[in-house]
């Protein structure tokens, strides 16, 4: 059995770390793996393609590096469950309810934990109410809402492309297709990010972005809009309440970190790569290939999709335990030494949005977001460059994302763009109609409320990303 600790009479084979002992165990936390994840995932495959990692202090896990054996798992649902519940180290308290990683395995009724006919219920109202959204009209306030921050930094000649685009875009998004107002939107950005840092701070960020999307839910049982968190409140699926505030954690999770890690994980290989920054000069902007390289080498999330066997089995000549849990990293299974050929461009077989029945619901609009942002900031900032040589950015802890801590770069000055009466109208969706600023909130039908809104939204956002700076 290749669980970092015995469990029971469980005996570790031979050459499996365990044998030496827990400092042995490759530790998936702290800033040698933050700098350096494929020197760990290279240690690890030395094991085979399943081995015993901790997750965080005395949380121990088996983590699937190889690409084979992670496509089994994800696409056996009747060998593997995604139930944290089953989860014996967590339910008899061996890992404590306060450790920094439990807010993203904990159980939450939502379609990501869920098996079965409960997973295709919950995972229809999601799905049926985004495939309500218009893709144009998505890709027009993707652009509109990239213009207003380029127009921010455009003056100042440098930036932190993180907290001041990459960050912030998936945010307005977000906010603006869940009619979320900004006072609500503070609590969901601060806890999301503390809880994907996995930090100490962890169990506060879950108690901070529970009380925001209760808000949110409360607010639009009242007040019900043509957004996506309506529209899911409204499906046949017959959301509770508590199911609405899960399913929100859910996509608030998949909709912003990881859209902010695709976006600045790609700017950091279109300015540092010779293969990217090459076409770049000469006038082209392989973008989409650009993607189907990050996707594959820096996926956002890392290590995730975590699953229960649901009995003791073998996973690629490895024994693994009911009860004990296997997380799947996304990152070394599309980097699996095994995989045949290195032409990425074009090919979309990498594991970046899972794969079988869990695959990523938004995968299309994920991608498409990214894009957008990246092409738009390219256009109006052809001679960006990074301010630091690529190998002096640091990356921010945890062992879920793969997630740069700033993106600093400099730029010849410029102005806000031009926009025709055209430009100025350029959504008819309702869903995507307002203005940069999410929802009302209580200023509402007072002398410039819209003003005054997207105020309290920037200035949210600049607390949030100082607090986030100070961690």
């Amino acid at each position: 059995m290749t669980t970092p600790l015995p469990v029971g009479d469980a005996v570790p084979p031979p050459g499996c770390p365990a044998h030496a002992g827990d400092g042995a165990v490759e530790r998936l936390y702290g800033p040698e793996f933050a700098a350096d994840p494929l020197a760990s995932y290279t240690r690890l495959r030395a094991h085979g393609s399943v081995a015993p990692v901790e997750m965080a202090p005395g949380v121990h896990a088996a983590l699937v590096t190889g690409y084979g054996p992670a496509l089994e798992v994800l696409r056996s649902p009747e060998r593997f469950s995604k139930d944290p519940r089953r989860w014996r180290a967590l339910a008899d308290g061996t890992v404590p309810a306060d450790s920094p990683v439990v807010p993203m395995m904990m159980y939450r009724p939502n379609a990501l934990w869920a098996d079965g006919d409960e997973h295709r219920r919950l995972r229809g109202a999601i799905t049926d109410s985004l495939g309500r959204l218009d893709p144009n009209a998505l890709k027009g306030y993707v652009e509109h809402s990239a213009d207003t921050l380029i127009d921010r930094i455009g003056p100042k000649g440098r930036a932190d492309l993180l907290g001041e685009y990459g960050a912030v875009l998936p945010l307005l998004v977000f906010n603006q297709l869940f009619g979320c107002p900004p006072d609500i939107g503070d609590k969901l950005v601060e806890g999301m990010s503390g809880i994907f840092d996995a930090d100490t701070d962890s169990e506060k960020a879950n108690a901070l972005l529970t009380d925001g999307v209760a808000e949110l839910v409360a607010l639009k049982r009242d007040q019900p809009g043509q957004d996506v968190t309506s529209w899911m409140m409204a499906h046949p699926a017959g959301l509770t309440d508590e199911e609405m505030m899960h399913q929100l954690v859910l996509l608030m999770g998949a909709g912003t970190e990881p859209q902010q890690n695709l976006i600045c994980n790609g700017l950091r290989l279109l300015l540092s790569d010779d293969r990217f920054a090459g076409d770049l000069a000469g006038g082209s902007m392989p973008v989409e290939d650009a993607i189907d390289e990050v996707l594959w080498s820096d996926p956002p999330i890392a290590n995730y999709a975590v699953h229960y066997p649901r009995h003791d089995l073998e996973l690629d000549g490895t024994l693994v335990r009911e009860g004990e849990p296997i997380v799947i990293s996304l990152a070394a299974a599309n980097t699996d030494p095994g995989l045949a050929g290195d032409r990425r461009a074009g090919n979309r077989a990498h594991l970046a949005w899972s794969a079988g029945p869990h695959t990523c619901p938004a995968k299309g609009p994920a991608r498409s977001i990214a894009a957008v942002a990246l092409e738009k900031l390219l256009d109006r900032l052809p001679d960006i460059e990074l301010e630091v040589p690529v190998e002096e950015l640091e990356w921010r802890q945890g062992p879920f994302h793969r997630a740069l801590a700033a993106l600093p770069v400099r730029f010849p000055p410029i102005g806000p763009a031009d926009r025709t009466a055209a430009e100025s109208d350029w959504i008819t969706d309702p869903v995507l109609s307002a203005s940069i600023a999410p929802a009302p909130t209580s200023t509402a039908g007072e002398p410039g409320s819209a003003n005054v809104s997207r105020q309290r939204w920037w200035s949210s956002l600049a607390r949030w990303w100082q607090r986030r700076r100070a961690r």
